[in-house]
């Protein structure tokens, strides 16, 4: 038995906490499914298309990832009118209305797993956007993989999403109170651009924002934080609290997040990323062995910058 203390153990990769519960999650995404993308998501990607501005790069191929809940679909078909658009579900699969017919040369690129896109017909996108999503993956490494290989060289990845500090007045009543977690853990921005080069991305710029929501009652706001997401951390509460809690949470929230207008405050933070996919550069050793579609990418001649 490895001693904890000995070298090789402090080398081993340590296993992260799990942050999701999965069949809380799949509760969510069930419900999400039925209905429109929630109007924060759809004013987070307002300002993520006006980032997409100030790329000179046209993509010819997107990808909307999770589109239902993206509300980026329609910024993505008014900015790229002659690219074509792939829209995935909450499964990372081809929307049915998408996957017929012309479509599925997408199906066969989504369905490639390790495998490279082999023909011009089934060539990656030059852009693949992740709106309001990617706080719902624990298996980040495994996602961004999966991405990276969806991605064209010099094709590049825009995405957003909760930070640490949404909803930090939620877990200090929760905390006060002695209620557990109102939700899931949210992923700090430097963990993420580690994952992004540790996924064979470049150049990741990282930036954050701080937004206030208001409301003119705890109903109102409960009704739409669960437009947002249901709470999916382990350590939940299982089960219904019951109503004589439900009003003293509304109680609570209407003394503790009121501001001077009268309207009820929470804060969220909203994290905006991309990157890039570069051209394959190998580790030299002793003895390398560089496949050929690694030797065609490090030779294909590289378009102007963005």
């Amino acid at each position: 038995m490895q001693d904890a203390s000995s070298p090789a153990a402090a080398d081993a990769p340590r296993l992260r906490e799990p942050r999701i519960a999965p069949a809380a999650l799949a509760r969510h995404l069930a419900r999400a499914a039925q209905h429109p993308p929630p109007w924060l998501h759809e004013e987070i990607a307002r300002r993520m298309d006006e980032r997409l501005g100030l790329i000179l790069r046209q993509p010819a191929r997107l990808i909307d990832w999770w589109s239902p809940t993206s509300g980026g679909a329609p910024l993505l078909q008014a900015r790229y009118p002659q690219a074509r658009l792939l829209r995935t579900g909450l499964d990372g699969r081809p929307l049915e209305d998408e996957a017929r017919g012309e479509g599925r040369w997408w199906q066969r690129l989504l369905g490639a797993g390790r495998t490279r896109p082999s023909s011009e017909n089934e060539a990656p996108a030059e852009l693949l956007w992740a709106n309001m999503m990617l706080h719902w993956i624990d298996d980040r490494p495994a996602l961004l993989a999966r991405w990276h290989e969806l991605i064209a060289v010099d094709g590049f990845l825009m995405f957003s999403c909760f930070g640490p500090d949404t909803l930090a007045e939620l877990r200090t009543i929760w905390a006060e109170a002695g209620w557990g977690a109102p939700g899931s853990d949210w992923v700090d921005m430097h963990d993420l651009g580690d994952d992004l080069v540790q996924a064979g991305f470049a150049d990741p710029v990282m930036d954050m924002e701080r937004l206030t929501l208001t409301w003119d009652s705890p109903q109102a706001l409960l009704a739409e934080l669960r437009t947002l997401g249901l709470n999916t951390h382990p350590a939940r509460q299982p089960g219904l609290r019951g109503r004589q809690w439900r009003r003293t949470l509304e109680s609570t929230l209407t003394d503790r997040l009121r501001g001077p207008d009268g309207r009820l405050h929470l804060g969220f933070e909203i994290i905006y990323g991309h990157a890039f996919r570069p051209v394959a550069r190998p580790r030299v050793e002793a003895r390398t062995e560089i496949s050929l579609d690694t030797m065609r990418e490090m030779t294909r001649r590289r378009p102007a910058s963005p």
